[in-house]
């Protein structure tokens, strides 16, 4: 049996409030249950609150183990998938224009539509039917309809499977976020920001295979009179390729790696006793003990009896409901988790200009991203050097620069003058200036290297992004604020193609909107009325 000194952590809470407490001593967990927020004020039932927290304390007792590394690699996958589909109706959007002769938004439109569905749907959908469920079935779902995408007959076809391959890819965050974080102590959970390396390799990858077989199995022609079916197998075997591929991490998941169901699900759905032995379980499989047990649990309940009904010592029970399952995911969206977002003025002005930069580049990065590999090919062509192949190599040296600006930012927000504000700021700046500069490139050397230096801080910018905002909401409501925030990213993400649908792509007008539009980010971004570097979160 493991054991570790007496220790007691306070649980900051808004000022006024009383804190909650959780001691354990000996691996022995006791939680002080008269202290936790009531339902009004913490907008989560209090009993599954405290029983959370236990399940915390049993996770820390238990440690960074062998389970816990397999997950950060399973995990990893829905990070890798994220990048990698984005970036697959890039790679495939040339070649799939001349066949089918149709205009390239609307395959972009059908896969914005859809990864907000499924940002949407799976998140509430772990928290009905189970993390387990959700987190094998996104990937398979992705794999089946990215293979049926291959065989697409037509445009319409293809843009339908893009959105239903979409939804798949949209519930990988959201779902897999969460698992990762309900099995990981708190002293490595850290490791949720490391996971972003798996989502500079999707992009990678991705990149590296569409080179070998769309460049050398697509047809010569811009139109579907000169670019039949048969001649242009590239994008296809490219489609079945990344299917597959997403239907091998399936398998790994499922049949190599057994996820268990999260204990917090099964505690909030009353089956105390199956989250018990999944933590046993877990502690069996890293070669440790834990000193949870059922009582524990069971025991916060009376606790509770005790305190509501004075000598009464009758069980308070939980709601364990599907419905109440799916509220707890919902109440995030409570206006009591929204107003004090705009508590005071300063913090109210500081959440507005964040939900506007996400906005504002959750529009720009698709803008470009989405039809950069079209428009290198079209200005190579310019410059007499627009093979497929050469576009494809050059996606490909762009992926392997934004792997150390990823790593670059995490350095970056620690130096004093800079901190966080500063390197977004920069950053976006940088960003926007990269893609103006490379619309006056002269030969494809230029052009490539302008759009080298867009990838290397657009890289930064959004690992920036990714940290700074949950460190500038109020912790009690840093769920709603990255909710508020994602939603507003995916919903702009949505206008990204139907601007392109009224732009010309043959012309450098939509790199002009994205690049105006990360200028104006990053001018937005100096007026953050928060640093946190060096702080703690608000």
């Amino acid at each position: 049996m493991s054991t570790r000194a007496d220790s007691e952590k306070s649980l900051d809470v808004e000022q006024g409030k009383p804190t909650a407490t959780t001691k354990h001593a000996a691996g022995q967990f006791q939680v002080e249950t008269r202290d936790v927020f009531d339902e009004g004020e913490s907008g989560v039932d209090p009993v599954y609150q405290a029983k959370a927290r236990i399940l915390n304390d049993a996770f820390q007792e238990i440690g960074m183990g062998r389970y816990q590394w397999w997950l950060f690699v399973v995990t990893g996958f829905g990070w890798f998938s994220d990048n990698l589909w984005p970036i697959v109706t890039s790679l495939i959007l040339a070649p799939v224009v001349a066949e089918f002769g149709f205009e390239g938004p609307w395959l972009k439109l059908g896969q914005n539509i859809g990864l907000l569905v499924g940002a949407a749907f799976w998140g509430v959908a772990s928290d009905v039917w189970g993390r387990q469920w959700a987190f094998n079935i996104t990937l398979f779902i992705t794999g089946v309809f990215a293979l049926a995408a291959g065989g697409s007959p037509g445009f319409v076809a293809l843009c339908s499977l893009a959105a239903v391959w979409s939804i798949g890819v949209g519930g990988n965050l959201p779902v897999d976020s969460s698992v990762f974080l309900e099995f990981i102590p708190a002293s490595h959970q850290y490791l949720l920001t490391v996971l972003s390396i798996w989502w500079a390799f999707g992009q990678l990858i991705g990149s590296l295979i569409a080179w070998p077989l769309i460049a050398n199995f697509s047809c010569a022609g811009t139109t579907p009179s000169t670019c039949p079916r048969a001649s242009n197998m590239g994008w296809r075997y490219f489609m079945f390729t990344m299917g597959g591929l997403m239907l091998l991490m399936f398998f790994i998941r499922f049949f190599v790696f057994h996820l268990y169901e999260s204990p917090k699900y099964l505690m909030g759905r009353g089956r105390d006793e199956e989250a018990v032995e999944v933590v046993r379980k877990v502690a069996a499989y890293n070669g440790r003990e834990t000193s949870l047990t059922v009582e524990m649990l069971k025991g916060v309940e009376r606790d509770f009896g005790v305190e509501n009904g004075g000598d009464n010592v009758e069980e308070v029970g939980m709601d364990t409901s599907a419905k109440a399952a799916a509220l707890r995911k919902l109440r995030k969206f409570d206006v009591g988790h929204v107003k004090p977002l705009f508590a005071t003025r300063k913090l109210a002005y500081s959440t507005s200009l964040l939900i506007i930069l996400w906005a504002l580049i959750g529009l720009a990065f698709p803008l470009y991203n989405g039809f950069v590999t079209l428009f290198l090919q079209l200005r190579g062509a310019d410059f007499g050097d627009g093979s497929i192949n050469i576009t494809y190599r050059n996606q490909v040296i762009l992926s392997v620069i934004g792997v150390p600006g990823a790593l670059l930012a995490g350095w970056l927000v620690e130096l004093p003058y800079l901190g966080r504000k500063g390197t977004l700021a920069i950053s976006t700046i940088l960003t926007g200036v990269f893609l103006f500069a490379g619309t006056t490139a002269r030969t494809s050397d230029a052009l490539l290297g302008w759009n080298c230096g867009y990838t290397f801080t657009s890289n930064v910018m959004y690992g920036v992004l990714y940290a700074v905002s949950p460190e500038l909401f109020p912790t009690k409501d840093r769920g709603t604020g990255n909710a508020i925030v994602a939603t507003a990213n995916r919903v702009f993400g949505i206008m990204a193609p139907i601007i392109a649908l009224y732009a010309d792509l043959t012309t450098p007008v939509p790199i002009y909107v994205s690049g105006a539009l990360f200028l104006l980010s990053g001018f937005i971004a100096l007026l953050l009325p928060f640093e946190p570097r060096g702080r703690a979160s608000i």
